[in-house]
C-alpha cells in the first residue's frame, strides 16, 4: 500500500485536476506532500520501533494510513486532499522502518533471505503495480477510489498483523529530541529543496529565500546532527555504530543509487511509451509486466539461494542486469522498435529486481545486532528514498534540457502534449525518442556506480544458526 500510492496518484493528477476544479501545481503537491511526510521522519520512526515495539508503531502507522486513505477519497477540495495525504506520509513512515526490522528480529541471520527477498522484490513490483492498478481504478470507478481501495486492505492487514507478528523485546531507552528536531529539520529542507526545485526553477522561494540556500541549510543541519549523534552523552538517535558494520554502510550506500536509478528510469520510459508509441497510461505500465512477473517468480529461488550461499555477489548480479536492461532500452527507444524487443527489455530488468533487492537487504541487515534493528532499518530506508527524491529531481532536469537540445523553443510545446493521450504529431517523434534515451543515461551512470559500491561487501560473519528472538507474551 505504502508503495503503490508513492505512485499511484501520479496517474490520477489529470481527474484529481477535473474533479476538484484545481490548478496543476495544487494538484501536484498532493504528491510532493505525500513524499515530504514520508521521508521526513523514517530516521525518527525507526528509532522509535527499538523504543516502543516494530509492532505496535506497525500498527499504529497502518491505522493513521488507513483512515487518512479514507479522507482522500471523500475530500470536497484540494486543501483537504493535501492534508490528508500529510497523514497518509506519516502513517507510511511510521510503517516501513519496522517491516524490515521485524524480519531482522524473528528471523535468524542465516534464515532471512526467503523473508528478505519478498521484502525486496515488493518493492519493486509496486513501482508498477501503481500506475496499472490507477488506470484501471480510475476508468472504473474515478480518482477516489484510487484511495478507497486502500480501505480493505488495510483492515485485512491491520488483522493480519494483529494476529500474526509477534510482540518483540523492548528496553527503556530516553529520546534524543535534540536530534529528533536537527534530523526532521535537515531532512525537510533538504528533501523540500531537491524535491521542489524545479517548481521555483532553482530560484527564489520567498523574498530572499532560496532553493540552494534550503538544500545547503539542510545539508548543514544534517551534518551537525551527526556530530551530536557521536558527542552527546546519552543515548542518540541514531546509533553510529551500525555504521561500524562493513556491510551494513556499504549496502545503505548501494540502497542510495538504487533509489535514485529506479526513480529516474520510470519517467523518461512512460513519456516514451504514451508520446512516441501512442500507448495509454495502463498499456504502459503493462510494458513493465514481464519485470513484475520474472521478480516475483524468482523471489522465492532467489531467496533460498541467499540463505545456503554467500549473497554479496548476488547484489552485484542484480544491478549488472538492471544496467543491462536499461541500456538495451537506451539502443531501442526509437519510433519504430517492436514492441516484442521492449518486453524483453523489461524481462532482463526482472532478472534484475529479482536479484537485486532481496540479496541486498540480507547481506546489509545480516550483521545488526537485534536492538540496532529499528535504526538500521530507518537509514536503510531513508537512504532509499532519498535517493528516489534526488532521481526524481535530477532527472526532471535532464529531460528537460535533452528536449531543449532537441526542440529549441518548441521543447515546451512538445513536452506539453502528455497530458492529454495519444502519440505526438509524426515530425517529432524521432526528437522526442532520443531525447528521452539519453535520459536513460543518467540512472545508467548511477547504478553503474551502485555496482562498483557493492563489490566493497565482505563475506557475511559466520555466525551459528540462532533462533529467532524470544516473544513477548
Amino acid at each position: 500500500m505504502i508503495l503503490v500510492d508513492t505512485t499511484i496518484v501520479s496517474v490520477a493528477n489529470p481527474s484529481i485536476m477535473q474533479g476538484l476544479d484545481t490548478t496543476m501545481t495544487a494538484t501536484l503537491w498532493a504528491t510532493s506532500a505525500y513524499l515530504l511526510a514520508y521521508a521526513v521522519p523514517l530516521l525518527i520512526t525507526g528509532r522509535l520501533g527499538d523504543r516502543f515495539g516494530p509492532r505496535r508503531l506497525y500498527l499504529l502507522g497502518l491505522a493513521v494510513f488507513t483512515v487518512a486513505s479514507l479522507a482522500c477519497g471523500i475530500a470536497p477540495n484540494i486543501e483537504t486532499l493535501i492534508i490528508a495525504r500529510v497523514f497518509q506520509g506519516l502513517g507510511a513512515s511510521l510503517m516501513t522502518p519496522q517491516t524490515m526490522a521485524v524480519i531482522t528480529r524473528i528471523f535468524a541471520p542465516r534464515e532471512r533471505g526467503s523473508a528478505m527477498a519478498i521484502w525486496g522484490v515488493t518493492a519493486g513490483v509496486a513501482t508498477l503495480v501503481g500506475p496499472i492498478l490507477g488506470g484501471f481504478l480510475i476508468d472504473a470507478g474515478g480518482w477516489e477510489w484510487i484511495f478507497f481501495i486502500n480501505l480493505p486492505v488495510g483492515v485485512i492487514a491491520f488483522a493480519l498483523a494483529l494476529k500474526f507478528v509477534p510482540k518483540l523485546p523492548t528496553t527503556a531507552h530516553r529520546f534524543d529530541w535534540l536530534g529528533v528536531i536537527l534530523s526532521g529539520v535537515g531532512m525537510f529542507l533538504l528533501v523540500f529543496g531537491i524535491q521542489e526545485g524545479e517548481s521555483y526553477d532553482w530560484g527564489s522561494i520567498l523574498g530572499p529565500i532560496t532553493v540552494p540556500m534550503l538544500i545547503i541549510a539542510g545539508i548543514v543541519l544534517l551534518v551537525l546532527f551527526v556530530v551530536w549523534q557521536r558527542v552527546q552523552k546519552g543515548e542518540p538517535l541514531i546509533p553510529l555504530r551500525v555504521f561500524s558494520d562493513r556491510n551494513f554502510s556499504v549496502g545503505t550506500a548501494a540502497i542510495v543509487t538504487i533509489g535514485f536509478a529506479i526513480t529516474a528510469q520510470s519517467l523518461p520510459l512512460m513519456f516514451y511509451f504514451q508520446l512516441v508509441l501512442g500507448l495509454t497510461p495502463t498499456e504502459s505500465a503493462l510494458m513493465l509486466s514481464p519485470m513484475a512477473v520474472i521478480a516475483i517468480a524468482l523471489a522465492r529461488p532467489v531467496g533460498l539461494m541467499i540463505d545456503h550461499r554467500e549473497p554479496r555477489r548476488a547484489a552485484t548480479l542484480g544491478l549488472v542486469f538492471v544496467a543491462a536492461g536499461l541500456i538495451m532500452y537506451f539502443f531501442m527507444m526509437r519510433p519504430d522498435t517492436s514492441i516484442w524487443w521492449l518486453l524483453a527489455a523489461s524481462a532482463v530488468l526482472g532478472l534484475g529486481n529479482a536479484f537485486m533487492w532481496g540479496p541486498l537487504a540480507s547481506i546489509t541487515t545480516f550483521g545488526l545486532a537485534p536492538e540496532l534493528a529499528g535504526a538500521g532499518s530507518g537509514v536503510y530506508n531513508t537512504g532509499r528514498q532519498v535517493g528516489a527524491v534526488l532521481g526524481a529531481a535530477a532527472i526532471t532536469v535532464l529531460m528537460a534540457s535533452q528536449l531543449s537540445a532537441q526542440f529549441g523553443a518548441a521543447a515546451a510545446g512538445a513536452g506539453g502534449q502528455g497530458a492529454g493521450g495519444g502519440a505526438l504529431p509524426e515530425p517529432l517523434r524521432e526528437g522526442y525518442s532520443i531525447a528521452m534515451a539519453q535520459s536513460l543515461l543518467l540512472p545508467i551512470a548511477v547504478i553503474a556506480v551502485g555496482i562498483v559500491v557493492t563489490l566493497f561487501f565482505g563475506k557475511r560473519p559466520v555466525r551459528p544458526v540462532t533462533g529467532p528472538v524470544p516473544v513477548m507474551q
